[in-house]
């Protein structure tokens, strides 16, 4: 018997402990979490930088830079638009992913959404200089969620900046893209729809941890009263 009540006691601590220890666990996620969206907030009503050149792209990573307001002067490469599968809040179509010359490097340049069914000669690029403001966003290599890109067919599903700058043989461009913002070249594409939402659940999470530590805390307490009962009832 006092074995048994050794085993149990020393169980409901431990299992208490790791809940606790995993609310804590969400609570520093918490606190990560709302740094970033504050960072980002930031980043996003910046007054807008000239973007990140080759001296700089070994170090461009999501955490420092994606959603960094940014400017550029230069011109569109001609004829070099490609269209990425997306689904947004215009509904299917496309993203028109357009290589952009600054006159010392080249980015990608997200123009905007257009929809199924659009006629090329309806988006066509902007000739001449142009300024191009936006949000830096990385590169997404591979393909989408349930399709891989196919670059012999020119079917892309994810944009993988390297990857189209490879099929289209443009050289070194960034290991980045520029998300433009809205009303840049006319009414189509349609820029200025990035999704700016990250989830944020980590406090539930950590109640949810938290609850249970208090709830396996409460059934040991139980379960050691019916113990002592019957132990009375025993020994009466």
């Amino acid at each position: 018997m006092r074995r048994r009540l050794i085993f149990i006691t020393l169980a409901a601590l431990l299992i208490a402990a790791g809940f606790v220890a995993l609310g804590v666990w969400q609570l520093h996620r918490l606190a990560w979490k709302e740094a970033l969206i504050a960072r980002v907030e930031a980043r996003v009503h910046a007054t807008a930088v000239a973007p990140p050149g080759p001296a700089a792209w070994p170090m461009v990573d999501a955490m420092r830079d994606e959603y960094r307001r940014v400017a550029a002067t230069g011109a569109y490469l001609p004829g070099e638009d490609t269209l990425v599968r997306a689904v947004t809040d215009e509904g299917r179509g496309f993203w028109v992913m357009t290589p952009f010359d600054t006159g010392g490097f080249r980015i990608f340049v997200n123009r905007g959404f257009v929809p199924d069914g659009t006629p090329r000669t309806a988006f066509a690029a902007p000739a001449g200089p142009v300024r191009v403001v936006g949000l830096v966003r990385m590169s997404e290599p591979g393909g989408g969620f349930l399709h891989a890109n196919d670059p012999a067919a020119d079917r892309w599903y994810s944009r993988d900046v390297a990857a189209i700058a490879a099929h289209r043989r443009l050289g070194a461009v960034a290991p980045y893209f520029v998300d433009a913002d809205r009303g840049q070249g006319g009414a189509l594409p349609v820029g200025g729809l990035t999704v700016i939402a990250f989830r944020n659940s980590h406090l539930q999470y950590a109640l949810t941890w938290f609850a249970l530590a208090i709830m396996t805390l409460g059934g040991y307490i139980i379960v050691m009263r019916e113990e002592h009962k019957l132990r009375r009832t025993r020994a009466a």
